[in-house]
């Protein structure tokens, strides 16, 4: 937990010195759905967030992100009887190393992955706050100079112990570039 919260403190520390070798800082947010992957006891949910986009070079953004998940009720068998559960509400925040910017001009592809600290919490069970991983992939179009619009598709794994909770997101999202250098 403490080397995620270090790793996302040094990746927004060094982002700014890291810009001014020339490229772009904005602003995006983004919301959509959240879909459990081989988890009986967690229903499809939406998931909503923040990101910084900071092109560091030409071909290389940092993002530096939050999210939220509010996941769906779940059924779980025990002894022969089913339960409904209530699902997760998840936080996180960490950082993307994505190829390319998203806030380039034209159309754009956008593979990335990352690294964040996830908090998951449902009544009835104890918190879960661990080191999740984000490989994903997205597809930008500038509508405007400074605005363009996002989709992204990506596996969110939080690491669990022996085992993974893994969800899979399909988002849309809005960026807004505040400075080029």
């Amino acid at each position: 937990m403490r080397r995620a919260l270090w790793l996302a403190a040094i990746l927004v520390a060094l982002a700014p010195t890291l810009a001014t070798a020339g490229g772009r800082i904005g602003v995006g947010v983004f919301g959509g759905a959240s879909f459990p992957i081989v988890q009986d006891d967690v229903g499809t949910g939406s998931t909503y967030g923040a990101r910084v986009p900071l092109e560091v070079l030409p071909l290389i953004t940092i993002e530096p992100y939050f999210a939220g998940s509010a996941m769906g009720e779940g059924e779980a068998t025990l002894d022969g009887e089913t339960y409904t559960r209530d699902g997760f509400d998840m936080t996180a925040f960490g950082g993307n190393v994505m190829l390319g910017s998203p806030s380039s001009p034209g159309f754009q592809l956008l593979p990335y992955v990352g690294i964040g600290y996830n908090h998951l919490t449902r009544a009835g069970s104890a918190d879960i706050d661990e080191v999740g991983f984000n490989f994903g992939l997205g597809v930008g179009f500038a509508v405007l100079q400074k605005l363009s619009l996002q989709a992204r598709g990506e596996l969110n794994m939080v690491v669990t112990g022996d085992t993974s909770r893994k969800f899979g997101n399909l988002t849309v999202g809005v960026n807004y570039n505040l400075l080029k250098f």
